[in-house]
C-alpha cells in the first residue's frame, strides 16, 4: 500500500479495500482504460481527488479519482500493454529476435487467448511497422505452429490459444477436440491436429482412439447436418493423410457412404457451402459411391454446387477423361436455357480451354435470358456476378458474336439493347464491343436500316396526360401491388403447384412489358394543341370533308397518334384511315375502310380546313 494512503487507512478516513485500490493508481503504476488503452499514472492530488494518467491514446488525461476507480483496472508493470508505453523499442527488438516469445507474452497479458485481428490491432503500427506486419505475421505464424506453444487457428476471426506448459502439445490437441461442443468445434480441432501432426510422432495411440470415435458423431450429424458430417469425415481423412502412422479402420464411415445415402438435391446444396479442398475430396468419393454411374451423378449436381463446385467437378472429369459427358449436359442445358449462373460463368471463363466445345450462340442467349428472369424476380439477385463478368471481361462479347452468323449477332445485339438489366451507359459500352467485332450491328444503334429509328409521335396534350397517368398508376399502384401478391403467394408453399404464384408472376411480366411500352411511347411523344395546322393538304390537325359514291358527305378529323374515336369520326394519323388520307388534296379519290361496317369504300376529298380545338 502506498505510504500516503496507508496514513489515511490508519486514521480511519478510508477503508482498507479502498486504500488498496487507491494505491494501484499511485504515480508510476500502470492501468487499462476501455477507450484510452493502457496508461501510466503520472501524478495524483489526493486532497483534490484528481489523478493524471498518460494513456496510449490520450496522454496527460486528468480524471476524478472516483471516475478512475470505476473506469480503469490495474495492470502489472510486466504486462505487455504496460511495456508498450515505455519499452516499445525493446518489444520491437523482441519481435525480430524472438517473435514466438513475444506473442506468448502478449497472450499471457490477455488471459491466454486473442484473435489474430486483435493481435494485429495491438502490434501493427506500434511495435511492428504497419507495412511489414503481414510478412512478419506469416513468418511468426509458422514459427508458432512449430513451437507448439500456441494453437494457431485457420481463420483470422478465431482465437490464438496459449497452451499450458505442463501439458504436452499432443495432449492439448486431444483435449481441444474432446472439449468441442459441436461438429464445427470438432472440425476446427481436427484441422489443428492436421496442422500439428508432428506432435504425435512419439505416440499416435491417443489420436487413433480419437479418430475411431468420430464415426458415431458423423453418422448422427448426417441425418440433420449433412454438410457438417461431410466436413467432419473429410477433416478426419486429412489427419490420416498427414500421418504415416495412421490408417483408416475398414469399418469406419467413409465419404462415399455419406454421399451414397444422401438425397441428390440436399447433397448438392450442402457441398456448395464447403471449401474447395473439402469439395474435391467429396467429389473424388463419387466413383466409389456410385460405381459406373458416378459420372452421370456428378454431372447432375454440376449446376447446383456453387462457383467452387463447378470448377472442382470440371477438373475431376478432365483428369479422368470424362469431359464428354459434361459437354453433352451443358449443350442440352444451354439449348433449354436451363443453365445456372455459376455454371454459365465457368463456361465463359473456360471458353478457350475446357469449355471451348460448348461455347456458342446459346451461351449469349442463356446469359441474357438469365439476367432478364432474375431482374423480374422478387427474390435476392442471383446474377450479379454474371453481369459483372459481362462488363469486366472485355473480350467476352467479342468472342461471343464472332462465332455467330449475321442474323444471330443482330438478334443478340437487339436483345441486349432491349434488356432492362443494363443502364444506358452500360448498353453503350457493351454495344461498342459488339460493333467493333461485328460492324453490321451498328445499324441497330444508328437506325440506318433494319429496325428503323423510332420517329417522334405527335399527340394531343390530353392523350399525353392520359398516358402519363397510366404510367404513374402502373409504377405507384399496380406493380407494387403485384409484388405484394407474389410475396403472399410464395408463402403458400410449393411453387411448382402454386397457381396463385404462377398467375402473379405472369401478370408481373405483362405489367413490366406495358411499363416499358409506356415509357418508350411517352419518351417519343411531342404534345400539341394542333393550332396553325396547314390545310393545303390533309395533315395532322385538319378536318376533311369527303363525298361517297352516292353523293353523301362524310366529315373526318385527323388528330394525334393516340386520338382515335371512331364514333366521333376522329382518326389517328397512324391509323389505316389516317395513313390513307394524310398528304391528299381536294379532288383526290381515296379508298378507305368504313369505321362502322369495315367495308372498303371510295371517297372523294371535297374540302380541308384547320382543326380548331
Amino acid at each position: 500500500m502506498h505510504p500516503d494512503v496507508a496514513k489515511l487507512v490508519e486514521a480511519g478516513r478510508i477503508p482498507k479495500p479502498v486504500g488498496e485500490r487507491l494505491s494501484q493508481l499511485a504515480p508510476g503504476n500502470f492501468c487499462l482504460h476501455k477507450s484510452f488503452g493502457a496508461g501510466k499514472v503520472v501524478e495524483w492530488d489526493l486532497p483534490s481527488k484528481k489523478v493524471t494518467i498518460d494513456f496510449e491514446k490520450s496522454p496527460g488525461q486528468t480524471m476524478e479519482l472516483q471516475f478512475a476507480f470505476q473506469r480503469t483496472e490495474w495492470i502489472p508493470a510486466d504486462d505487455f500493454r504496460a511495456k508498450k508505453i515505455e519499452q516499445r523499442e525493446e518489444l520491437h527488438v523482441a519481435s525480430q529476435n524472438d517473435p514466438v516469445g513475444m506473442v506468448v507474452h502478449l497472450l499471457e497479458s490477455h488471459g491466454g487467448s486473442m484473435t489474430v485481428d486483435a493481435l494485429e490491432k495491438e502490434l501493427s503500427g506500434t511495435v511492428i511497422p504497419e507495412k511489414s506486419f503481414k510478412k512478419w505475421w506469416d513468418t511468426t505464424k509458422k514459427a508458432l505452429r512449430e513451437s507448439r506453444r500456441v494453437v494457431v487457428p485457420a481463420k483470422r476471426t478465431e482465437a490464438l490459444v496459449l497452451r499450458s506448459t505442463d501439458v504436452s502439445p499432443a495432449d492439448s490437441l486431444i483435449a481441444d477436440f474432446e472439449a468441442s461442443k459441436d461438429i464445427k468445434g470438432m472440425i476446427r480441432a481436427l484441422e489443428a491436429i492436421a496442422a500439428d501432426i508432428g506432435a504425435f510422432e512419439a505416440d499416435s495411440t491417443p489420436l487413433k482412439n480419437l479418430l475411431n470415435d468420430i464415426d458415431e458423431g458423423a453418422k448422427k450429424a448426417a441425418r440433420v447436418q449433412l454438410g457438417q458430417a461431410l466436413q467432419l469425415v473429410a477433416a478426419r481423412d486429412e489427419v490420416i493423410g498427414s500421418s504415416k502412422a495412421l490408417e483408416l479402420d475398414p469399418t469406419a464411415v467413409r465419404l462415399s457412404d455419406l454421399v451414397l445415402t444422401a438425397d441428390a438435391e440436399k447433397l448438392a446444396e450442402d457441398i456448395g457451402t464447403l471449401p474447395s479442398g473439402r469439395q474435391r475430396a467429396i467429389f473424388e468419393a463419387f466413383p466409389t459411391a456410385f460405381g459406373e454411374e458416378w459420372v452421370e451423378k456428378m454431372v447432375l449436381v454440376f449446376d447446383r454446387v456453387g462457383a467452387r463446385g463447378v470448377t472442382e467437378i470440371a477438373r475431376i472429369l478432365a483428369d479422368r477423361t470424362e469431359l464428354e459427358a459434361l459437354e453433352n449436359h451443358l449443350r442440352s442445358a444451354l439449348a433449354r436455357r436451363a443453365l445456372g449462373p455459376d455454371a454459365l460463368i465457368w463456361v465463359c471463363r473456360e471458353r478457350r480451354s475446357t469449355a471451348s466445345e460448348v461455347f456458342g450462340a446459346d451461351v449469349g442467349a442463356s446469359i441474357l435470358n438469365l439476367l432478364e428472369n432474375d431482374h423480374l424476380s422478387d427474390g435476392p439477385r442471383k446474377t450479379s456476378r454474371l453481369q459483372t463478368l459481362l462488363n469486366d471481361d472485355k473480350t467476352l462479347l467479342v468472342d461471343l458474336v464472332e462465332i455467330m452468323d449475321v442474323n444471330e449477332s443482330r438478334n443478340f445485339a437487339r436483345r441486349l439493347l432491349d434488356c432492362p438489366v443494363f443502364g444506358d451507359l452500360e448498353k453503350k459500352s457493351l454495344m461498342a464491343r459488339i460493333i467493333k467485332a461485328r460492324p453490321e450491328t451498328a445499324e441497330l444503334v444508328s437506325g440506318e436500316s433494319g429496325r428503323k429509328k423510332e420517329e417522334a409521335l405527335v399527340v394531343s396534350w390530353e392523350s399525353l396526360e392520359r398516358k402519363k397517368a397510366e404510367l404513374d398508376d402502373m409504377i405507384r399502384v399496380r406493380i407494387p401491388q403485384n409484388t405484394k401478391d407474389i410475396s403472399i403467394a410464395r408463402s403458400y408453399g410449393d411453387l411448382r403447384e402454386n397457381f396463385e404464384y404462377k398467375s402473379a408472376k405472369d401478370l408481373q411480366k405483362v405489367l413490366m412489358r406495358r411499363k416499358g411500352e409506356l415509357e418508350r411511347d411517352i419518351g417519343r411523344a411531342r404534345g400539341t394543341d394542333f393550332k396553325g395546322s396547314d390545310a393545303s393538304s390533309i395533315n395532322i390537325g385538319t378536318i376533311v370533308t369527303l363525298v361517297d359514291e352516292s353523293g353523301q358527305e362524310v366529315e373526318m378529323t385527323v388528330l394525334g397518334a393516340w386520338d382515335s374515336f371512331p364514333d366521333k369520326k376522329i382518326v389517328s394519323y397512324l391509323s389505316e384511315v389516317g395513313k390513307s388520307l394524310v398528304g391528299r388534296v381536294p379532288g383526290d379519290a381515296v379508298r378507305v375502310r368504313d369505321t362502322t361496317t369495315e367495308a372498303m369504300q371510295t371517297l372523294t376529298i371535297r374540302s380541308i380546313r384547320p382543326y380548331n380545338p
